[in-house]
This record gives C-alpha cells, sequence and structure tokens, in this order.
C-alpha cells in the first residue's frame, strides 16, 4: 500500500512539469514526443560524470533527491528552474528522474529543448536504476 502511495505521489508532483512543457495545447501521442528525444544508457552517463561541460539534472522530488543523486547533479524539479541552464545552449545536458515509468525527466528535457538547447539528452533508467546498478550516489 505504501509503493502505490509512492507513486500516486509521484504522479501528482508531476503536474508542475507539464505546465512548463506547454501543458493541454501540446497534447500529442507519446511515440512522437518520445521521438524527439535522445537517450543516453547509464553506462553513457557514467562516462560523463564529473566533466566540467556536461549537466545532470535530477527532475525527482525533494525527497528521494534526498536519498542521493548522481555525483554532481543539480535539482531541477524547482519552480526556478531556467535559471539552473547553462548559457551555452549547445552544452550537453542529461536528465532523469525516478525509472522508466516516470516521465519527468522526458517533459523538462522537451521543455529546454524547446527554448533552444541542442545537445540535450534523457536517461530512462533513473536514479533507481542508478542506485540499483551499484552505481555511487552523492547525498545533499
Amino acid at each position: 500500500m505504501r509503493g502505490m502511495g509512492i507513486v500516486l505521489v509521484a504522479l501528482l508532483s508531476m503536474a508542475p512539469l507539464s505546465l512548463m512543457a506547454g501543458g493541454a495545447d501540446e497534447i500529442r501521442p507519446a511515440e512522437e514526443f518520445r521521438q524527439e528525444l535522445n537517450f543516453i544508457s547509464m553506462q553513457e552517463a557514467e562516462l560523463l560524470v564529473g566533466r566540467k561541460d556536461v549537466y545532470f539534472f535530477d527532475v525527482n522530488t525533494l525527497e528521494l533527491w534526498a536519498e542521493g543523486f548522481i555525483p554532481g547533479a543539480v535539482h531541477f524539479f524547482t519552480e526556478d528552474w531556467k535559471s539552473l541552464l547553462p548559457e551555452d545552449k549547445g552544452a550537453q545536458l542529461i536528465f532523469y528522474c525516478a525509472n522508466r515509468l516516470c516521465n519527468a525527466s522526458e517533459i523538462a528535457a522537451y521543455a529546454v529543448m524547446k527554448m533552444g538547447y541542442t545537445n540535450v539528452r534523457q536517461m530512462p533508467d533513473g536514479i533507481y536504476g542508478w542506485r540499483m546498478s551499484g552505481r555511487v550516489v552523492e547525498k545533499p
């Protein structure tokens, strides 16, 4: 039962992100939406951790963020998310959320692509996949 509550909270917490991606005026089939995203595997992402020219953005709730995040990642689930983005629209940006069932990172990635960022990637396995694979996490 506790798991169902966590899922519900996660789904409800994604509502603000749907607004930043265009909201109701942007309703499209999921398959069309996904075709525009550039996915990255955990293996590829791990090789980029710590590079100054790569930005990791965690699009999870504060509670999940507190449990651990990819080293150097910035918590992106905030109202002033635009201020967290680099000025360089060609910088490599990697977004992730909880897991493959969570679409918050897809929505965030799509939103920054609409702003003109050209090197945007999304890591579908999320922080759960990262931790379950034994990869290192940081805590706030």
